[in-house]
């Protein structure tokens, strides 16, 4: 789901409330400039600002896979984060640069496919990035659910077009290019927990991180109002000052999307405007888009996916 590196969305993020808004903190202190994973600013630091949660006294840097503890992958039923197939997503708003307004559109769907991943079986999900009506980022995505709750991601295809034509695709999948997986989203989110890394994958500088910031608010958007949200902020361990808050509904997900005091210059503004179920035909033209994303990172990528299998229907 709406990510962090992707296209309009890197760490840039409709309306969302002030009390929501956390400011950045610290510098890291790191090997960031290699692209060495790193702890948060506040974990590199020592210490946080009060308007965050105390860091871990021993933060960890990357997230290591429960390889065996996790019985049925693909049943993703974490309540702030649940994906079954077949669902959709809307998210509209606007990037705001220069002070100039641009109509954006993020559109996530969870398709009936699964994809063997570093020995892993995932659920395939589908992105897509629209800006001012051009589509400029579509993408598919891996997750999968251990035994204790937690939601990883395992990699990624992305497409970013110009003019309709791809001119980058940012892959990586677990285990391939000394690529992990991530925590998307922890079992039982709440302020105070220590950051956690969402993937490394150094071949596309790829090591963004996330922490629960907010707990137990309540939160209204275009779908409707909300009870017991939380609030996730995310950033890129190299770019620790551009910062992307992230507001999650309970047996929803992502319901709203802004940015925390960050120091970029083009940032978003995102909220849900439509959640539902997608029907049998529409159910079946997703699985094609995503099947000829796959298919082309066959052909553009063979050192990433090339020792993959193809992604299945889901029996």
């Amino acid at each position: 789901m709406i990510s962090i590196r992707k296209r309009g969305l890197a760490c840039r993020s409709v309306m969302a409330a002030v009390a929501l808004l956390v400011p950045a903190c610290g510098v890291i202190q790191s090997e960031a400039a290699q692209r060495t994973p790193a702890a948060s600013p506040g974990e590199a630091a020592g210490g946080a600002t009060p308007s965050q949660p105390p860091p871990s006294e021993s933060p960890q840097l990357t997230e290591e896979f429960p390889y065996g503890h996790a019985s049925d992958p693909t049943s993703i039923d974490n309540q702030f984060l649940p994906l079954e197939p077949g669902t959709y997503w809307k998210w509209d708003g606007v990037t705001i640069e220069d002070g100039e307004e641009t109509p954006h559109q993020i559109i996530t769907m969870i398709t009936d496919m699964t994809k063997v991943i570093d020995g892993v079986t995932t659920v395939v999900g589908y992105d897509e990035d629209w800006s001012d009506g051009e589509l400029v980022e579509a993408e598919i995505f891996f997750a999968a659910q251990d035994d204790d709750g937690n939601v990883w991601r395992l990699g990624e295809y992305p497409e970013e077009y110009e003019d309709g034509e791809i001119v980058a695709t940012p892959a990586w999948l677990a285990g391939v290019e000394d690529a992990l997986a991530g925590v998307m989203m922890p079992a039982d989110p709440a302020r105070g927990q220590r950051s956690y890394a969402q993937g490394w994958a150094p071949a596309v500088e790829w090591a963004d991180r996330g922490w629960v910031t907010l707990d137990g608010s309540s939160e209204c958007v275009a779908v409707g109002c909300f009870e017991d949200v939380i609030v996730v902020e995310e950033w890129d361990i190299a770019e620790p000052l551009l910062r992307q808050l992230k507001v999650h509904a309970p047996g929803v997900g992502v319901i709203r999307v802004d940015w925390s005091g960050s120091a970029d210059d083009e940032l978003e503004l995102l909220e849900l405007v439509e959640f539902k179920q997608l029907s049998d035909a529409e159910l079946a033209y997703l699985r094609s888009r995503a099947l000829a994303l796959e298919e082309r990172a066959y052909d553009l990528l063979p050192v990433v996916f090339g020792g993959s299998e193809p992604m299945q229907r889901r029996s």
